[in-house]
């Protein structure tokens, strides 16, 4: 039976180009790369690659990038230590009542510290309100949390604006953006979205998992989340996972070469599945966005739906893969109806997918709805 993988918006396959950088990073090019001989100096320079590699696309300088296990990393980092390093403006957050859970659980973490926290809500179609982010900012806010792109529905969220807004007000303040389903899909940079810190992990491109980075501004201080040897510009000291870096690094440069192809056909192959399942009674739209689509089968529990679908190649997921077993509080937020949300289904694309993946879906769901 031929597999067709639709939940990219989870994980992605290694490129066969990411894993064999990885591969000899472990067996050809494994010095430290601290160390002065000749392996290390080797080593070096593969991680050195990889930086540049990463920084490309996020568009940025490498000086400008702190390597992470991932996303979760990053946004823990960049909400606890740049939370700790803009105190004096204020003990104010604001962030939005989609966010993935390694940033809601951080800031429900400050929250409980004594800061004081606003959560913007979304509309129906999942947007974010530039007049409430408006009303809420104070002389005393801190910082902005904000997603790029939601990792549930594929909506884009208005980043740019939503800086400009803030900085009027509290110019102080630190402007944060999760970028882990943007990266890679969407063209974008720090400077261009207002950002201070951005939040990336190479898994959702067809790179490692384990690997991450934060973009920090320059000029930005943040206190050190692993002490040691001083690595990682003495922020997060300990070996550099080269192998990893090595990955994260091709997985970039392949991303890159493919960024406006891969906006486009991701915009294609989300305007086939809509269409197609425009056609199929039992199967309902909750949303659509930069290559996910929300559906729900009201007849059958989101997992139900789920082992269906696989039985016939189609993969699929219910919602966040960090949020299993829970019902979602993004769906919720934007008051979706109950029975949607414990019906529902996220499809999500890459640049590797094809019509021939769409059909095979909508073909299953016309089967099961």
């Amino acid at each position: 039976m031929d597999i067709h993988y639709l939940d990219n918006a989870a994980t992605t396959r290694v490129s066969p180009a990411a894993a064999a950088a990885v591969l000899d990073a472990m067996t050809e090019n494994f010095g430290n790369p601290s160390s002065v001989h000749s392996l290390g100096i080797d080593a070096e320079r593969v991680l050195r690659g990889g930086r540049e590699s990463v920084a490309r696309l996020m568009g940025c300088e490498p000086s400008e990038l702190l390597f992470t296990s991932g996303g979760t990393e990053s946004n823990n980092t960049a909400l606890f230590r740049g939370i700790d390093a803009n105190r004096r403006v204020g003990r104010h957050i604001i962030t939005t009542a989609l966010e993935h859970p390694s940033v809601l659980e951080c800031v429900k973490k400050l929250e409980q510290s004594g800061l004081e926290v606003t959560y913007l809500k979304p509309s129906a179609d999942g947007g974010i309100s530039l007049d409430e982010l408006e009303r809420s900012v104070r002389p005393d806010t801190a910082l902005l949390s904000m997603m790029l792109v939601c990792n549930e529905t594929g909506a884009r969220l208005p980043v740019e604006d939503a800086a400009k807004i803030l900085k009027r007000k509290s110019p102080d303040a630190l402007v944060h953006v999760d970028a882990v389903q943007a990266f890679g899909k969407l063209r974008f940079s720090p400077k261009k979205l207002g950002a201070d810190l951005v939040s990336v992990t190479a898994h959702k491109l067809h790179g490692p998992k384990g690997i991450g980075a934060l973009y920090i501004r320059s000029g930005l201080r943040l206190t050190p989340l692993i002490y040691g040897g001083g690595q990682e510009r003495a922020l997060r000291s300990g070996t550099e996972s080269v192998p990893a870096i090595a990955g994260f690094g091709v997985a970039c440069d392949e991303a890159y070469a493919a960024l406006d192809d891969t906006a486009a056909k991701l915009d294609a192959l989300r305007e086939r599945t809509l269409a197609g399942v425009s056609t199929i009674d039992g199967v309902r739209v909750i949303a659509s966005g930069e290559a996910i689509v929300a559906l729900a089968l009201p007849k059958y529990p989101s997992e139900v739906a789920i082992r269906l679908l696989e039985s016939r190649g189609v993969f699929v997921s219910g919602g966040s893969a960090c949020a299993k077993g829970h019902e979602s509080h993004v769906l919720a937020a934007m008051r979706v109806e109950p029975k949607l949300i414990r019906s529902a289904i996220r499809v999500s694309f890459s640049r590797t997918n094809t019509e021939e993946d769409i059909d095979a879906l909508v073909a299953a769901l016309r089967e099961i709805a």
